[in-house]
């Protein structure tokens, strides 16, 4: 269906993973380049609110795949490169690599999917610095995805949990979107996210790690925001989105911003 893969794209505007129930045809590619950035804060949401000792710059460099395997099942993979600075320490390393496999179950007026993803442990850690690119665990992430589309507009949701190793926290997680087709080749797309820790984990992490903030434990969060797609053709475009949170712990008191380029093959 076409306008299920068009969806497809505007799910992963922002975001480590793409959280739509619609897959890629058999033999088909989606690829996404994208650049997110919270830039330049110093505060962390907590209870209350505290300060880091001095100041943060966190951005990543996201390659996303998807691959038809057949019509309903679809194969997928995230590689973060992360570029930190904090004062004047800087690190460029992996993130948490990430495979997965989404598979439809249901589609009539209402898209139903299962998807499984699993977040390998290839981050790295500073000890000068307590710069960390990715949680030293590996997560297992099984979601339930729903969506419909009504022509030009579409809604799309989830439901699934992050289950952490290394005794890091699991969490539970919820959200979702609606996007509408404006003009020809422009979409505008609104979310919500919401990620609540179970905290069941007690990892103790160096002091210098817990005085960034990066990849702490028990993180959670709110988020909303806006995302944008403009189909330059049938094959390619770009994508711009922004986010901020209502509520948080142990995550940067700062919005978010991205952009990223995409392509069919």
């Amino acid at each position: 269906m076409k306008n299920g893969i068009i969806i497809l794209f505007l799910s992963m505007g922002v975001g480590v993973f793409s959280q739509s129930p619609w897959t890629q045809e058999k033999n088909k590619f989606y690829t996404q380049l994208s650049f997110n950035t919270i830039p330049n804060y110093s505060t962390i949401f907590g209870s209350p609110d505290y300060d880091v000792p001095g100041e943060i710059s966190d951005q990543t460099i996201q390659l996303y795949g998807e691959y038809g395997f057949s019509d309903q099942t679809s194969i997928v993979i995230n590689a973060p490169l992360k570029l930190i600075s904090f004062n004047d320490f800087s690190t460029t390393a992996l993130g948490n690599i990430a495979v997965g496999v989404k598979q439809r179950f249901y589609q009539k007026d209402w898209i139903l999917s299962g998807q499984f993803n699993v977040e390998a442990n290839t981050s790295v850690y500073d000890s000068d610095s307590g710069i960390r690119t990715g949680y030293d665990a590996f997560t297992f992430t099984p979601l339930f995805l729903m969506g419909r589309s009504f022509g030009k507009t579409y809604v799309q949701s989830f439901i699934g949990a992050d289950l952490r190793t290394n005794d890091y926290s699991s969490n539970v997680k919820i959200g979702g979107e609606i996007g509408h087709k404006i003009t020809k080749r422009i979409w505008l797309i609104g979310f919500i996210d919401v990620v609540k820790s179970l905290e069941n984990g007690n990892i103790v992490l160096p002091l210098e790690n817990t005085a960034t903030g990066l990849y702490v434990n028990d993180q959670e969060y709110g988020a909303f925001g806006f995302k944008g797609i403009v189909e330059i053709t049938e094959k390619f475009g770009a994508t711009v989105g922004f986010g901020g949170a209502f509520f948080g712990n142990n995550v940067p008191k700062q919005a978010s911003l991205n952009i990223g380029i995409y392509t069919t093959f």
